[in-house]
């Protein structure tokens, strides 16, 4: 997927969901754990050297697997390159569990699975469908699966 780095970059500079200085690693052969200042914005995960302002790289939450490594480390891996592994070292337990939860709320595909469950809560209650009024009820996108003709 291609980015204009001038969008990112003011996208990095919104205000983050969660932000906090962690350890950690990249996947080349030879990283070490280096302290970064993460920020979760939307569905991308930034990540800066703690003494500067600009991101040094960015993580698109698409297709990717968080997984608890150790009590307080996580990892994020992304389902075609599953060697691409990014480490993170947090201070505390409960810390690497908050950002394991808001890394995979993060994600469109949570996003648009947590519509639908809503989607279809509102409509047993009410019986109408809620996104009727937005004339996008019948978009393909905000179907449980999609139907093959």
């Amino acid at each position: 997927m291609r980015y204009n780095e001038r969008e990112l970059l003011s996208l990095a500079r919104q205000p983050a969901e969660k932000a906090a200085e962690v350890l950690m690693r990249v996947p080349k052969k030879g990283s070490v754990l280096k302290k970064r200042l993460v920020k979760l914005v939307v569905n991308f995960l930034f990540y800066f050297r703690t003494d500067e302002a600009e991101p040094i790289g960015a993580l698109l939450l698409e297709h990717c697997r968080i997984t608890k490594e150790e009590e307080n480390v996580f990892s994020i891996s992304f389902i075609e390159e599953p060697e691409r592994k990014y480490c993170f070292e947090c201070d505390s337990e409960e810390q690497c569990q908050e950002w394991i939860e808001a890394l995979k709320r993060a994600s469109y595909e949570f996003m648009r699975r947590s519509l639908i469950f809503y989607r279809n809560e509102i409509q047993k209650m009410t019986g109408k469908d809620p996104l009727e009024q937005y004339g996008i009820s019948e978009e393909a996108r905000f179907q449980l699966a999609t139907r093959k003709q």
